[in-house]
C-alpha cells in the first residue's frame, strides 16, 4: 500500500510540472505586426521565447520566398537581419518556435521604401528680370512613387503641387519631377525657391525639401567714365580713368583702346585705369565695357596728349651759401626732353674746380671740398634737338666753423674789475661779421666789422670789454653771440654763440660761533663749538686755539668742534676762520672750564643713631673751590624741608622720634652740584625708670579716670534690678 502511494505521488508531480511548463511557454516577435525599412539600410527582426529551457527556432516568409537575410540564435531568442534592405525583403515573416512537442508561431509584415535624399532644383538658365525661366524640381530614387507628393514655393507663395498616383508596373526606384515656368522680377531678389517632397507611408510619412535663394540678374546699363585730372594732357602727365556700370550681378569692367583699324586692344580688367608718363601717341579713344552673365554695356572717352615744353631747373636754387670745407652738389635737371646735352661753365669762363656727372635727364657739378676759389656764378647749358636753354646759380662761400670763445682775465670777485674777451676764429667774409656780448638778455657791448678786405682770407675777430661783477651776477649767463650776414638772398644771418655761467666770489663775512651748552663749563662736561660764515663759494671753516704767544694752533676743518670731556687746561681763546678765494673772516670765543664740587662730607654728631632727648649736630663740609653753596634738607613724602644751617651745620636739641629720617646735603657751584645723604635714627627711652615720656603720662592719667567710671556703672545697674526693673530673660522664664 505505501509503494502504491509513492507511485501515485510521483506521477502527479510529473504531470504538474508538464502542465506548468506548457502554460508558461510563450513567443514574442519584434517589431510587432508591421514595420517600415528603407532600402539600403539595415533591419533586424527578433523572435524571443519564454518558459522553455531549450527552444528551437526557424524563419520563413508567408509565401515561402527566400529570406534574403541572415539568422542569429542564442538560448532564448533568434534574430533575422536584413543588411542591406532590398526589394526582396518586402514580405510577411513568420517565426516558428518548438519547445519539445509544443509549437508556437508569430509573424510581422516588413514594408520597404526609398527616399534617400533631398529634392533637387534645376533651372533652364540664369534668372534675368523680365525673361521667363523654367524651374524643375526632381525627387530621385523614390519607392513607392505612387505615394509621392511634390510642392513648389516661391517664398510663401505656392507655385505648383502634384500627386504621383499612377500605378507601378514593377518594383523599382523612380525619379519624379515637377516643372513650372515663371518670369522673375526685381521683387524676387532675396526670395527663396523651395521644393518640398512628401512620401505618404505608414506608420510615419517622410518629408524632404530643398531651398535655393533666387539670384536675379539684370543686364549692365548706365555705364559711366570719369577722368582725373583732365581729358586734355601734356607729355609726362598721368591720368586716372574710373568706370562704373549698373547691373545684377555687378558687372565686371574691362578697359580697351580703340585702334586705328577699329579693333579694341584690351588694357585692364579693373574699374580704374591709370596711365603714367603719357606720350603724344597715347592720344585716342578709350572704351569701358561692363559685362555680366546676362549682357554687356559700353562707354568711351577721348584723351588728347600734347607735347610738353622744354624746361631746365637747377637746384638747390639760384643762390647757394657754401661753407669752406663742406661739399656742395649743383643739380641741373631737364623736363621735356628724352636725350638732352649738358655743359657747365663759370660766368667768367674760369676753371670749374669740380666734378661733373650725368644720369638720365640730370647733370651734377660737385664742389668738394669747398674753398674760397669756388665763390663764383655757375651756368648749366642744355641742348635738346634744336632748342637750347641756360640756367645760372650763384655760389657764395663763407667760413664760420666754430662757436666763439669767451675768455676772462681772472677770477670773478665781487667789485673787482675783469676783462672779458669774445673771439670768433677763421671767419669769412669778416666784413659781414657782428659780435654781441650779453649778460642774460641785457646787451653789454656789440660791434660790426665793416672794414674792407684786401684779399680773400680767413680772419679771427674779437670783442673786448671791462666788466665789474657783483654778487647779484652769480647764476647769470654771459653770452657771446656772433652773426655772419652771408648775402642778400639769405633772410636770416648765420649765428653761433657761447655761454658761460657767472660765479662771482664773495669774501667771507658774518662769521658766527655758537657754543652748546655754554662757554662756562664744569670739568668733564662735553661742549660743541659750531661756526658758520657767509661767502661765495662757501667758505672753508678752520678751527684754531690761540696760544699764550699769540700764535694759532690748528684744531679742525669741520664746522663743529667737539670737546668730549673738558679739563681746566682746555680753557682759553678758540678762533674760527671762514676762508675762500676772495678772503678770510674770523671770530673768537673764550671757554672757561671750572672744577665741580668735590670731597663732600655729611656727618651726624655724636652718631647717626641717638636716643630721644639727645642733642644731634648734622654737618656738611666741602673741600671744593670757593663760591660753593651748601643746602641742608630733610626728605619727607609731603616735600623736602630746607633747614637753617650755619656754615653747613644744623643742631637738633632734645631729639624727638619725628626727627628721625633722611637728611640731604647739596653742594652747588656755577658749573655743577653734588649730593650726599644720611639716615638719622631716634630711639625711645622705654627702659629708663627716671624717664617718663609724655605718651606714657597721658595713658596713666586716662586709666585713673576710666576705672572709677566703670565701678559707678556696675553699681547703678545692680540697683536697678533690685527695684523691679523689667528683664526680658526673666519674663520668658515665668511663662514656662
Amino acid at each position: 500500500m505505501p509503494e502504491k502511494m509513492v507511485t501515485i505521488s510521483g506521477a502527479s508531480t510529473v504531470l504538474w510540472i508538464l502542465f506548468a511548463a506548457s502554460q508558461a511557454f510563450e513567443v514574442e516577435i519584434s517589431p510587432t505586426y508591421r514595420t517600415m525599412a528603407q532600402i539600403g539600410s539595415s533591419m533586424s527582426l527578433t523572435c524571443k521565447a519564454t518558459g522553455c529551457v531549450s527552444p528551437s527556432f526557424s524563419w520563413r516568409t508567408q509565401i515561402d520566398s527566400p529570406l534574403s537575410a541572415k539568422m542569429w540564435k542564442n538560448e532564448t531568442a533568434s534574430t533575422l537581419t536584413m543588411d542591406p534592405v532590398s526589394f526582396e525583403n518586402e514580405h510577411f515573416y513568420v517565426c516558428t518556435v518548438y519547445c519539445g512537442s509544443v509549437k508556437l508561431e508569430r509573424g510581422t509584415q516588413v514594408d520597404i521604401y526609398s527616399f534617400p535624399k533631398d529634392p533637387e532644383i534645376q533651372m533652364s538658365g540664369p534668372l534675368e528680370v523680365g525673361k521667363p525661366v523654367m524651374v524643375k524640381c526632381l525627387a530621385s530614387d523614390v519607392y513607392p512613387s505612387d505615394r509621392l507628393e511634390m510642392e513648389l514655393f516661391k517664398g510663401d507663395q505656392l507655385l505648383k503641387t502634384e500627386m504621383f498616383i499612377e500605378e507601378m508596373e514593377k518594383k523599382s526606384l523612380e525619379t519624379k519631377s515637377l516643372e513650372f515656368t515663371f518670369t522673375p522680377g526685381l521683387e524676387d531678389i532675396g526670395k527663396a525657391l523651395v521644393c518640398r517632397a512628401y512620401l505618404h507611408i505608414e506608420p510615419e510619412p517622410q518629408q524632404r525639401e530643398k531651398a535655393n535663394k533666387l539670384q536675379v540678374y539684370t543686364s549692365p546699363k548706365n555705364t559711366v567714365i570719369s577722368v582725373h585730372p583732365s581729358r586734355s594732357l601734356r607729355e609726362g602727365d598721368a591720368v586716372t580713368m574710373t568706370c562704373s556700370s549698373e547691373g545684377l550681378p555687378a558687372p565686371e569692367i574691362f578697359w580697351s583702346k580703340k585702334l586705328d583699324n577699329g579693333n579694341l586692344q584690351l588694357l585692364s580688367g579693373n574699374a580704374t585705369l591709370t596711365l603714367v608718363a603719357m606720350r603724344t601717341e597715347d592720344s585716342g579713344n578709350y572704351v569701358c565695357e561692363g559685362v555680366n552673365l546676362v549682357g554687356r554695356n559700353k562707354a568711351e572717352v577721348e584723351l588728347t596728349v600734347q607735347e610738353k615744353p622744354l624746361t631746365v631747373d637747377i637746384s638747390p636754387g639760384s643762390w647757394v651759401a657754401a661753407q669752406v670745407g663742406d661739399s656742395v652738389v649743383l643739380t641741373c635737371a631737364v623736363v621735356g626732353c628724352d636725350s638732352p646735352t649738358f655743359a657747365w661753365r663759370t660766368q667768367i669762363n674760369g676753371s670749374l674746380n669740380g666734378e661733373v656727372r650725368r644720369k638720365g635727364a640730370t647733370s651734377t657739378l660737385t664742389l668738394s671740398p669747398v674753398s674760397l676759389e669756388h665763390e663764383n656764378s655757375y651756368l648749366c647749358s642744355v641742348t635738346c634737338a634744336r632748342r637750347k636753354l641756360e640756367k645760372e646759380v650763384r655760389v657764395e662761400v663763407y667760413s664760420f666753423p666754430e662757436d666763439p670763445a669767451i675768455e676772462i682775465s681772472g677770477p670773478l670777485v665781487h667789485g673787482k674789475p675783469v676783462i672779458v674777451n669774445c673771439t670768433v676764429p677763421n671767419v669769412y667774409p669778416f666784413g659781414h661779421l657782428e659780435i654781441e656780448l650779453l649778460k642774460g638778455e641785457t646787451t653789454l657791448k656789440s660791434q660790426h666789422f665793416y672794414e674792407e678786405m684786401g684779399i680773400k682770407s680767413l680772419e679771427t675777430k674779437s670783442l673786448e670789454m671791462t666788466f665789474i661783477p657783483t654778487s647779484e651776477d652769480t647764476g647769470n649767463v654771459l653770452v657771446c653771440l656772433a652773426k655772419l650776414h652771408s648775402g642778400e638772398m639769405e633772410s636770416e644771418p648765420k649765428q653761433r654763440q657761447s655761454t658761460q655761467t657767472l660765479y662771482v666770489h664773495v669774501a667771507p663775512k658774518e662769521t658766527t660761533i655758537w657754543v652748546s651748552p655754554s662757554p662756562v663749563l664744569e670739568e668733564g662736561s662735553p661742549v660743541n663749538l659750531t661756526c658758520s660764515s657767509d661767502g661765495f663759494p662757501a667758505p672753508k671753516i678752520l678751527w684754531s686755539r690761540q696760544l699764550n704767544n699769540g700764535e694759532l694752533q690748528p684744531l679742525s676743518e669741520d664746522t663743529i668742534l667737539t670737546l668730549v670731556s673738558t679739563k681746566p687746561e682746555d680753557s682759553g681763546i678758540y678762533v674760527c676762520q671762514g676762508i675762500n678765494q676772495a678772503g678770510i673772516s674770523k671770530k673768537t670765543v673764550e671757554l672757561i672750564i671750572q672744577g665741580s664740587p668735590k670731597d663732600i662730607q655729611l656727618t651726624a654728631f655724636p652718631s647717626e643713631s641717638v636716643k630721644e632727648g639727645d642733642t644731634v649736630i648734622i654737618s656738611c663740609t666741602c673741600g671744593s673751590a670757593p663760591e660753593t653753596w651748601i643746602i641742608l634738607k630733610k626728605k619727607a613724602k609731603t616735600g623736602d624741608m630746607v633747614l637753617k644751617s650755619v656754615d653747613g651745620a644744623y643742631t637738633i636739641r632734645k631729639a624727638q622720634l619725628q626727627d628721625a629720617g633722611v637728611y640731604e646735603c647739596e653742594s652747588k657751584t656755577e658749573v655743577g652740584s653734588q649730593l650726599r645723604s644720611l639716615t638719622l635714627d631716634v630711639k625711645g627711652r622705654e627702659n629708663d625708670q627716671n624717664y617718663f615720656s609724655p605718651e606714657f603720662l597721658a595713658l596713666y592719667c586716662a586709666s585713673s579716670l576710666i576705672i572709677p567710671a566703670i565701678g559707678v556703672i556696675i553699681y547703678f545697674a545692680r540697683k536697678a534690678n533690685m527695684k523691679g526693673s523689667y528683664s526680658l530673660v526673666e519674663a520668658e522664664k515665668s511663662k514656662v
